[in-house]
């Protein structure tokens, strides 16, 4: 008789109820599960509390037990503040990471420039992500703040290679893995492997608790009521679920707002400027145990994301779970979830342009109370068939057992981002000059003529378009006459197209000569800087 494997030793490193994450209830629904599957240990991460329901269920260890000689590391990471102490534990003995969000750059300013260390921002950025990182970073020195930087950025690199084994819960995320580690791995890439985020479903409240939750928090039994869960931030878009109620046919409907609202989000000041704050209720922090009152209470719920760190929201996968119909956006993970479950709403750049569209389309459903019945249990269905707790764990175990057997080895080195060709955006020398055809004497005054300007790049950095904007090469001209010039106030010359080095372009003109004595003149200039006469370039300037 063959000898029985041992069973897979797993060490699980997430925060952990009572830390206010979802990653933490996440980690509950799966232990659950996961658990009676393999030898489990949880590990305590420094600085974190655990709490007792779990302290009494499973073996707990701290940090310095964490052993990835024995045992197979599994770690969750998410991009808060909480996952700090999983990221250093994953960098020094990598194992499994479950990828929450797939983007990571929120988590390295918390972790520097929140404390105001803007060296180690700048250091950081730029291991991840070349020298395009660290000039990303280093303009926050002089007030260079935005939010596009953290998502085009998603410094996840160092990370994420060094592991033996990568867990997504979409396919969209996958695939973005996938493509984003790919540039950087030189041909080697850790394995990857979508499954399923574990959701319960759980029992249906009764109507009667639902009114009494309204009847608490001062919600009219009669009012239609749309809901938001989560931690709101910016990217959750809140803001529109508020300007829709200041839309024209939306007087009877009531938000509910349920989570911590980030510092930078003023919902209430929002509110009271769009004179809408008496149908506004904001509960702030919610105990998970109360969440399945709260969505019941709601007739239809708004789980809008733009932009995405890749995260699969447990918060809409809950909704969906307790047979609510969802309206989320129509962009990245989202765009996976069934459409007789999931209404997708179109994104619009002007938050009231897409308050205006998202309220049309709140209008049509919330005039169909059958079709929002419908679509809430077929969501239900949707939930208990893919994203049951226990299949979820049986997937995670599966690709955990597989993993397990494969060495830990050290990644080959990050492949050195290829420089930039230079161009007028990043080069200080631009070598050039600026010729006319078609000026020569003898001009009589008066005379309209036809002139070419013959714009040459000796240098080796391309001049960009003037129709760029950071970079663009643009000609001013100037006719002096009398003591004055007369384009004074025309628009300049842009460049036509990108000129590499060694090229020149034709840009053609027509021209009156002035009466008596006139000097014309074309000089070189960089959109937004200055003239490029300062860079080597060569204006030209001559005597009519």
């Amino acid at each position: 008789m063959a000898a029985r494997r041992s069973a897979l030793a797993v060490d699980f490193v997430s925060p952990l109820p009572p830390v206010r994450s979802g990653i933490a209830d996440y980690s509950v629904d799966l232990l659950d599960e996961l658990a009676p599957l393999c030898d489990l240990r949880l590990i305590r991460l420094p600085g974190q509390e655990v709490a007792s329901g779990v302290m009494d269920r499973y073996r707990v260890v701290d940090a310095a037990a964490l052993d990835p000689g024995g045992r197979l590391p599994f770690y969750q990471m998410g991009n808060n503040v909480y996952h700090e102490g999983v990221r250093r534990l994953a960098l020094d003995s990598p194992g499994v990471v479950t990828v929450h969000d797939l983007r990571l750059h929120h988590l390295l300013v918390e972790s520097t420039l929140a404390s105001g260390d803007l060296d180690s921002y700048v250091s950081g950025l730029g291991e991840e992500h070349g020298w395009e990182g660290a000039a990303a970073a280093l303009s926050i020195r002089w007030g260079g703040h935005g939010r596009a930087r953290l998502f085009e950025m998603p410094a996840h690199r160092s990370l994420l290679l060094r592991q033996r084994g990568l867990l997504t819960h979409s396919h969209w995320g996958l695939r973005f893995l996938e493509e984003e580690l790919a540039e950087w791995a030189d041909g080697w890439l850790p394995p990857m492997r979508q499954v399923p985020m574990p959701m319960p479903a759980p029992a249906l409240p009764e109507p009667e608790q639902a009114a009494a939750f309204r009847q608490r928090t001062g919600i009219r039994r009669s009012a239609v009521l749309i809901g938001s869960f989560g931690f709101q931030t910016p990217i959750k878009r809140t803001d529109v679920l508020l300007r829709i109620l200041a839309e024209p046919g939306m007087e009877e409907v009531h938000a509910l707002v349920v989570g911590d609202v980030a510092p930078e989000l003023d919902l209430v000041a929002l509110a009271r400027d769009l004179g809408v704050q008496d149908r506004v209720t904001m509960t702030g922090f919610l105990d998970p145990a109360a969440f399945p009152t709260a969505i019941a209470a709601c007739d239809l719920c708004l789980n809008l994301r733009y932009p995405s760190a890749g995260e699969t929201s447990a918060s809409l996968l809950r909704i969906l779970a307790l047979g609510r119909a969802a309206v989320a956006s129509d962009y990245a993970q989202f765009v996976e979830l069934p459409d007789d479950i999931v209404v997708k709403a179109p994104l619009k750049d002007d938050p009231g342009a897409e308050a205006g569209a998202l309220a049309g389309l709140l209008r049509d459903l919330l005039g169909a109370p059958d079709r929002l019945v419908g679509m809430g249990a077929a969501a239900r269905a949707f939930i208990e068939r893919e994203h049951g707790p226990a299949s979820a764990a049986r997937a995670v175990f599966e690709a955990l057992d597989e993993w397990s057997r494969v060495p830990a080895g050290e990644p080959p080195p990050l492949r050195a981002p290829r420089p930039p060709a230079p161009t007028s955006l990043t080069w200080g020398w631009l070598p050039g000059r600026i010729e006319v055809e078609g000026c020569d004497s003898p001009w009589p005054d008066g005379e309209r003529r036809s002139i070419q300007l013959v714009v040459s790049n000796t240098g080796f950095a391309t001049w960009l378009s003037g129709r760029n904007q950071d970079g663009g090469v643009v000609l001013e001209p100037q006719l002096w006459s009398g003591g004055r010039d007369l384009f004074r106030g025309r628009p300049w010359i842009p460049l036509p197209r990108d000129l590499p080095p060694g090229d020149a372009c034709r840009i053609p003109l027509k021209l009156r000569r002035p009466i008596g004595r006139a000097r014309l003149r074309f000089e070189p200039h960089l959109f937004g800087g200055g003239s490029m006469t300062l860079c080597g370039a060569t204006a030209f300037d001559s005597e009519l």
